[in-house]
């Protein structure tokens, strides 16, 4: 599986970042797509997935730092799952990782098989 990610870069606290997951060679729509932040306070944490079926859950009780301001989205026709990042702080520096997984989340990332590069976000104060 080839995806990548883009739309990290260096932010002001209280601003905004839309990350990108675009994939390739085969149609995103048919996995499950997470996004994990390895920040400061653990090993690649769980944000938000979206499944298959276009619902979408977040990971409130890895991230609690993360609740309303995270938004996980997906475009078919640009075969691209988006996180939306707002009122973003310095807390939220760190590298952002999508991976699909066939269908199902699950908040473990040593369940996911297929990692991106990662994408580097800072939030200066």
């Amino acid at each position: 599986l080839q995806f990548v990610e883009s739309g990290g870069g260096l932010v002001q606290a209280g601003g905004s970042l839309r990350l990108s997951c675009e994939a390739s060679g085969f149609t995103l729509d048919n996995y499950a797509v997470a996004w994990f932040r390895h920040g400061p306070r653990e090993e690649r944490e769980p944000l938000s997935c979206i499944r298959a079926d276009g619902t979408t859950i977040d990971y409130e009780d890895y991230a609690d730092l993360v609740k309303g301001r995270f938004t996980i989205s997906r475009d078919s026709a640009k075969n691209t799952v988006y996180l939306q990042m707002n009122n973003l702080n310095p807390l939220d520096t760190g590298t952002y990782y999508c991976a699909p997984r066939f269908k199902f989340c699950t908040p473990s990332p040593a369940n996911y098989d297929y990692w991106g590069q990662g994408i580097h976000v800072t939030v200066s104060s």
